[in-house]
């Protein structure tokens, strides 16, 4: 049986009679194909991912995997439309904190219509998509403290500023009460899910080593979603007895259009900045962990 998903943080959203992606207990997401050419788009990228034999095999890993198109009943109960059949990336974890970041100092392209360009450009301006090369859409993560989700509203979300990005990559990986707008995040999962040779700095800078090469396709208005579930390292004691099995997925691609033998800069610019903050968080992490084995061994 098909439902809404749980863990769903950004984009058309199933619910209150909308058309919007259904998920099954199969580990499989429906994404209803969009009008405008846009669904057929993605649909026709995704086949044509596929079967690219210059895409190097351990790229594939950053893509959800294609089960083609499907028939389904819609969520809003217009009846059977055609859906993509995806991945579900989120299906292996229990209580998973989830973000979507879109990448690129620009979501609009050439030969978009002006109506088109005027909504991208718009949103691009309100948000840290032209400062920054990228924002971020939305966001949930677990808190242990209080044994559910805390989300932070949408519209809330798109006014973040550079310092609101930057404290949300921040709270992503913190354990400290994340409702209350005036306390720092502690940060205490950074290690673990930005760090480490799985973690998601390392998974992202394998995909800037092929977009600094690739030249076969251009991502525009494509975003990177951040997975990780921090039950397995928040032990007693402060044990830790997994990995937090952090993952980065690219997903949307409804506007993806041939590179044409031509870098994708605006996709690696924005994401040579978005590693920055990551690693700029690390970097503060480590620094303050050097300082507190410090006092320790000088016995404060």
């Amino acid at each position: 049986m098909l439902k809404v998903p749980e863990h769903q943080v950004a984009g058309h959203i199933a619910r209150d009679g909308k058309l919007g992606p259904l998920v099954d207990d199969e580990g499989r997401f429906y994404k209803p194909l969009q009008g405008d050419a846009r669904g057929e788009n993605e649909a026709k990228f995704y086949e044509s991912f596929s079967l690219n034999k210059e895409v190097p095999d351990h790229i594939h890993r950053y893509f959800p995997v294609y089960h083609g198109t499907q028939l389904v009943e819609a969520s809003n109960g217009s009846g059977k439309l055609p859906h993509m059949v995806l991945e579900d990336v989120v299906s292996g974890y229990l209580n998973p904190s989830v973000m979507d970041v879109k990448i690129g100092s620009r979501t609009w392209y050439p030969d978009v219509s002006e109506v088109y360009f005027k909504k991208c450009i718009k949103k691009d301006r309100e948000t840290t998509t032209v400062s920054l090369g990228f924002r971020v859409s939305g966001f949930k993560i677990f808190d242990h403290q209080e044994s559910s989700f805390w989300r932070p509203d949408k519209r809330v979300v798109l006014g973040y500023k550079v310092d609101g990005a930057r404290l949300a990559l921040r709270k992503f990986v913190s354990s400290n009460s994340l409702a209350d707008s005036n306390s720092i995040p502690n940060c205490a999962f950074a290690s673990e899910v930005y760090g480490g040779s799985n973690g998601i700095l390392a998974q992202l800078l394998e995909l800037k080593a092929w977009f600094e090469t690739q030249t076969i396709f251009h991502f525009n208005s494509c975003s990177i979603l951040m997975v990780y579930e921090n039950d397995s390292f928040l032990m007693k004691g402060g044990a830790t007895e997994q990995a937090p099995r952090a993952q980065v997925k690219l997903v949307d691609f409804a506007h993806v259009l041939d590179g044409n033998g031509v870098i994708d800069h605006n996709f690696l610019g924005g994401l040579c900045s978005f590693i920055k903050f990551v690693k700029d968080i690390l970097q503060i992490v480590e620094e303050r962990d050097d300082i507190d084995t410090s006092r320790l061994e000088n016995g404060h």
